[in-house]
């Protein structure tokens, strides 16, 4: 629920910067803008299966590492797609916080704190919003 809330938010939030945006800007910049909030609001919904699959390590430990996968993959799409220092610095941090979960899960730790994915992942759609 709490992904689509952020997902409407982020859309109305495009939306908007879209209707005030001057005719001098690009359409490259205009792509790279929505890219940004489509690739964040996918890394939202990663991070969503990522506390849902730790709630249920016990269940199924892969679904963890999945989680992890699809966080990664879509880091390296808003990675390549932007020069924008703020949104590369919050792919680092993102990127750094989904390493050390997976590190954690490595060294045994069925319930690792992703507290510092969660805000990272915050970080970054509070960037990529324009």
């Amino acid at each position: 629920m709490a992904a689509r809330h952020r997902r409407r938010t982020a859309a109305l939030a495009v939306a908007a910067a879209l209707a005030v945006l001057p005719a001098a800007v690009g359409c490259d910049a205009v792509d790279k803008a929505l890219d940004c909030v489509q690739t964040a609001d996918a890394i939202a919904d990663s991070v969503t299966d990522l506390q849902q699959a730790v709630e249920n390590a016990a269940n199924d430990p892969t679904q963890t590492g999945e989680s992890l996968d699809a966080i990664e993959q879509n880091l390296g799409k808003i990675g390549d797609k932007t020069d924008n220092t703020d949104v590369n610095k919050a792919v680092d941090d993102l990127r750094k916080a989904v390493g050390n979960v997976r590190t954690a899960v490595r060294n045994g730790d069925d319930t690792p704190d992703i507290s510092p994915v969660t805000g990272a992942a915050g970080e970054l759609t509070k960037v990529c919003t324009p």
